[in-house]
């Protein structure tokens, strides 16, 4: 009996944290973008190693149409965006995870919400790997040379104004 509680306790604590739940901060910082091969929304290819925000901050968020977390980051962060752009000049890009045969709903889903982000789409996880994102939402902070200076996986509510301190010091 105690060999099955352990069992299913560490199954919540593994779905709380693919959830993004559980917040991590993990330890790439310093390193730069890998180069990975994605389409934006339009079908265009873009080469991840090339994404810049020509000297001023980038965040780049990992997030999926099914994960809650990652919709509620999303949908706080956009709320704040224009005033964060207006200050900073900070441009986001969001990297959609969802499968191939989901990424039809990437599309309608941002313009519902009117987010004026950036959008790749990387349906086979070729990114995700290259950055070693294990849970989502993963946000990556770059400063204006393109060094990821900090990362985090997971949402709690507020966690945005962390992303805002951030980039205002950049």
């Amino acid at each position: 009996m105690k060999k099955s509680i352990r069992i299913i306790a560490l199954w919540i604590g593994i779905g709380l944290w693919m959830c993004g739940v559980v917040s991590v901060k993990a330890e790439n910082t310093g390193a730069r973008l890998p180069s990975v091969q994605l389409k934006d929304l339009a079908g265009k290819s873009v080469n991840t190693a090339q994404l810049s925000n020509h000297g001023k901050p980038m965040i780049i968020s990992f997030w999926a149409t099914w994960c809650k977390p990652c919709m509620r980051e999303l949908k706080a962060i956009h709320e704040l965006y224009a005033d964060w752009q207006e200050e900073t000049g900070v441009r986001m890009v969001i990297v959609s995870i969802d499968a191939a045969q989901d990424a039809q709903k990437v599309k309608p889903l941002v313009d519902g919400f009117g987010w004026e982000y950036d959008v790749l789409l990387d349906p086979n996880g070729d990114f995700k790997r290259a950055m070693n994102v294990q849970a989502i939402p993963h946000v990556f902070i770059l400063d204006g040379k393109g060094n990821i200076v900090h990362n985090h996986s997971g949402y709690t509510d507020g966690s945005e104004e962390e992303i805002y301190e951030i980039i205002k010091k950049l």
